[in-house]
């Protein structure tokens, strides 16, 4: 089933939605201070490329550094690319076929307004390594 989400939604907004988050991406790394958020843009436009079977977790860690640098990040691209998530999730919602594609766009919202400090791991890794016999 992730699969066939995946593919319709790479079809229908994923695939431009990628494309933002690559402009972004190009944009933010013309600078050397800009390079990391660059690459988070990167990052998650992989991610809003191939969503479903996906989670974002809190990276280990992560500090002051990240929280600096997704205010930054909020006001340079996040907004920007969060109204796009906005307008696109709405527009998928109209039809039924298209709610669950809405969904998930509306949940790529926060991690597209503060991307720093934040990991995309694999659904079954979200919560750690399932034990057997458990």
């Amino acid at each position: 089933m992730k699969t066939v989400l995946n593919v319709i939604w790479l079809v229908l907004s994923g695939f431009w939605l990628f494309l933002g988050y690559l402009l972004a991406g190009l944009l933010l790394c013309v600078t050397i201070i800009g390079i990391p958020f660059g690459l988070a843009a990167f990052r998650v436009g992989l991610y809003a490329l191939w969503p479903f079977g996906r989670t974002v977790v809190d990276k280990p860690g992560a500090g002051a550094a990240s929280f600096v640098g997704n205010v930054l990040w909020l006001i340079l691209a996040g907004w920007w690319l969060a109204l796009g998530h906005i307008v696109t999730g709405i527009a998928l919602c109209v039809t039924i076929i298209g709610i669950p594609l809405g969904i998930a766009n509306f949940k790529l919202i926060p991690v597209s307004l503060l991307p720093l400090g934040k990991d995309i791991v694999p659904t079954g890794q979200a919560y750690g390594p399932v034990r057997a016999g458990f």
